[in-house]
């Protein structure tokens, strides 16, 4: 083999390595089509099951965590959090009054967006699976409709800087209906 040959050969290789290590990065990051299908499923999920479901979104390991996000069952009418894998101190918990770094009341604005007809999308600050400080989150929330339990809200987010509530409103817009998602 010729020297040009082999160095082409190695810048080759480089690249595809490169592109090999860059890919596991983005296949770790939650997509928005991700939260919407699995909050739309967990809605189901609590349909289908009741308030006997509840409790399946508070493993850590259960299938309502995945990539870096998860899903979070909260009570607007009754101010309080019902379940969330990661932060089980907050479960129990009134939530109305929680604020990000900037002063944003999350659970108020979650609580506005689940009750609209196919649900919304909040943008806030939170800490990040697995990093140190806040990130910007933007979180999608439906209203799930549970025999015995009004105001049961099912919500889950991503960490991405660019993406406005207002696109990802539309991308909901445009995706499946939600009564076709299956429940775990």
């Amino acid at each position: 083999m010729t020297r040009v040959r082999i160095q082409a050969l190695l810048c080759s290789l480089s690249m595809l390595a490169g592109a090999a290590l860059a890919a596991p990065a983005a296949e770790d990051s939650a997509t928005p089509e991700d939260a919407v299908t699995k909050v739309w499923a967990a809605a189901k999920f609590l349909q289908t099951k009741g308030v006997s479901g509840i409790s399946a979104f508070n493993s850590k390991d259960g299938p309502w965590v995945w990539k870096d996000s998860y899903v979070f069952v909260f009570d607007c009418r009754l101010d309080r959090m019902v379940a969330h894998p990661l932060r089980p101190d907050l479960v129990g918990r009134p939530i109305m009054q929680v604020t990000d770094n900037n002063g944003r009341y999350i659970f108020a604005e979650l609580c506005k967006a689940a009750t609209q007809p196919r649900g919304g999308w909040v943008e806030y600050a939170w800490p990040k699976p697995g990093a140190g400080g806040a990130s910007r989150k933007v979180s999608y929330a439906v209203t799930a409709d549970m025999a015995f339990s009004a105001g049961i809200q099912v919500g889950a987010g991503i960490y991405d800087e660019k993406l406005t509530p207002v696109a990802l409103n539309k991308l909901v817009e445009t995706l499946a209906d939600p009564d076709k998602y299956p429940a775990h």
